[in-house]
């Protein structure tokens, strides 16, 4: 089967599709990816397993498109990655014949599960014409970038509901942004939770020892968020309170993990706070879940989000979690997530934070499974799905 991504990269969409492709019998079922990358002047690629250079395109153009974070676990668990031009609207055309060429040269997959549902209104019609048995419209999102390019998504996205055989959505709220309110009062929506590996991030007192003596911290209050550094996640205000809090608690550090384009930018900002002391940039990480056990407060200030993978996985590791009011209600499965207004003052946040700061951490692994958030129970209802029953029964809680 064959999954449509903007990148491999480390976000949220991708970690879970990763998460679930773990838990596959690869001998009974495969992961294939789709991609998009700006290196790719036309046609499409397939990448190779030699760090990244794809070769020649479809059209005989050298190319080179650069490792992203899954690359080399994808083609160790045998999938391939195949690489389209960059959607950008001007290129409509192009684009197009380049996912038609790709869709004429690989007739093998029974289904074709689309997560970037920017162009999903594309490539999906498109793939069903080429003969593709199954064809799958998945909401990740629950908002869409400032300005133009979000206008286009929206654009584009019109009338997706019509063009799969399924609509999933990772929550209510992003079923309802991205397919629309009447699509999910109809039930042409199934909501299917963004659900993790419990059992990696399940709090442990020995291992929270050890990752902040690796740390170097002792008593020091650690505040931690992951995610990648753009307008969504809205690292400005949650600098903002990281300063309030340290205001009051000298002994305050901010964990950041993630990286992206905002990155520099927020160092600086940093530095403009007066807390780049204070401020870890963590880059990506393949050992996230130490870093949760090492933090005692996790904050995810959030214009919007679809289902956020990382707020579950803080759940799991027993941490507190203060998060904005427009992320959807359905990620919290414990008691452990506060909701507050982005509207209310960093101060306000800090104050509240501080007010919760001394608890006791617990093992909320069986909380999350009875949730549905556990991803090997999850992979049951998809392997039947992939394998050719109905979708109803993925996420339903059942073996």
């Amino acid at each position: 089967m064959l999954h449509v991504l903007g990148g491999v990269g480390l976000g949220g969409a991708e970690s879970r599709i990763m998460d679930l492709y773990r838990q596959m019998n690869r001998e009974e079922i495969q992961f294939d990816f789709l991609v998009h990358s700006a290196a790719v002047r036309s046609g499409f690629q397939e990448m190779r397993q030699n760090g990244g250079d794809t070769g020649k395109d479809g059209k005989g153009e050298e190319s080179v498109r650069k490792p992203q974070f899954y690359d080399e676990e994808i083609q160790s668990l045998g999938g391939h990655i195949y690489v389209l031009p960059k959607f950008k609207v001007y290129n409509y055309f192009a684009y197009r014949k380049a996912v038609k060429a790709f869709f004429v040269s690989h007739r093998e997959f029974r289904v074709v599960q689309g997560h970037m549902t920017s162009t999903a209104g594309i490539y999906l019609p498109i793939a069903k014409k080429a003969g593709v048995p199954v064809t799958v419209a998945h909401a990740r999102n629950a908002g869409v970038a400032k300005g133009l390019k979000g206008l286009a998504t929206r654009f584009f996205r019109r009338g997706l509901v019509k063009k799969a055989d399924y609509c999933f959505a990772c929550s209510q709220l992003a079923g309802q942004d991205v397919f629309g309110e009447t699509a999910m009062n109809a039930g042409q929506v199934k909501v299917i939770y963004n659900a993790i590996d419990v059992g990696r991030f399940t709090y442990d007192e020995k291992v929270r020892r050890e990752a902040r003596a690796q740390l170097g911290l002792s008593g020091e209050f650690v505040l931690g968020h992951v995610g990648r550094f753009d307008y969504q996640k809205n690292h400005p205000y949650l600098l903002e309170i990281f300063t309030a809090v340290r205001e009051k608690r000298k002994d305050a550090l901010l964990f950041l993990l993630g990286d992206g384009g905002d990155r520099p930018a927020m160092e600086e900002r940093c530095r403009q706070l007066g807390i780049g002391d204070s401020v870890r940039f963590m880059g990506n990480r393949k050992d996230a879940e130490r870093f949760y056990q090492a933090m005692d407060f996790f904050l995810l200030p959030s214009f919007f989000e679809g289902l956020p993978g990382v707020l579950v996985e803080a759940q799991a590791a027993g941490l507190r979690c203060m998060v904005s009011d427009t992320v959807t209600r359905e990620a919290k499965a414990t008691d452990l997530v506060t909701y507050m207004s982005i509207e209310e003052s960093p101060a306000r946040w800090a104050e509240e934070i501080l007010k919760q700061a001394d608890y006791d951490r617990r093992d909320t692994a069986q909380e999350l499974r009875e949730a549905g958030f556990d991803v090997r129970t999850q992979a049951q209802g998809y392997r039947r799905f992939y394998l050719g029953e109905d979708a109803e029964r993925i996420g339903d809680g059942k073996m």
